[in-house]
């Protein structure tokens, strides 16, 4: 029995040139979105609650922010900057590598922190963290729980189009 087109991502498509047709890359991004559950997180409402926090954390903080509309938004478009600005395969291995760097370490820091304060993971993160004394500490959990968030979504997403543009399976650490 032959695979129906929503079982399978479409096939990313070059230009000319050898980059990446655009249209392709948000077809195969809209594909994952809507059926690979680590890239559709970034859909799940405490995950944009997260993002809304952190945007407005940052600009209480004078961190300078672009003012994406929503968490999806933000994940879009950093993984069309990174596929952009990493154009090489060992650039892209080093781009998705430290992004699976940063999603062990959020994922640990909040691991910790939670476990600290009893932290309940199927509430919001935001109002869990309330339970935690120190300013610093809860930015810091808010902070890495938004980047577990957005690194798994990345990670997920980038390593299929490593595979699709090399034809190899990305592995951390070549």
């Amino acid at each position: 029995m032959a695979q129906t087109q929503e079982n399978q991502p479409p096939k990313l498509q070059k230009t000319p040139n050898g980059g990446i047709n655009t249209n392709s890359l948000a077809d195969l991004l809209e594909w994952f979105l809507n059926y690979d559950p680590r890239v559709a997180l970034v859909r799940h409402p405490q995950v944009e609650e997260l993002f809304q926090w952190k945007q407005a954390d940052d600009a209480a903080n004078n961190i300078e922010t672009y003012p994406f509309e929503n968490a999806e938004s933000r994940f879009a478009i950093g993984v069309f900057q990174a596929l952009g600005e990493n154009d090489s395969e060992n650039k892209l291995q080093s781009w998705i590598s430290d992004a699976l760097q940063a999603l062990g370490e959020a994922k640990q820091t909040n691991e910790q922190i939670a476990g600290s304060y009893n932290l309940e993971k199927d509430k919001s993160h935001i109002e869990e963290a309330q339970k935690i004394p120190s300013k610093l500490e809860r930015r810091l959990y808010l902070s890495s729980c938004w980047l577990e968030a957005l690194c798994t979504a990345e990670v997920r997403f980038l390593g299929w189009v490593f595979q699709e543009i090399y034809g190899r399976p990305f592995q951390a650490g070549q």
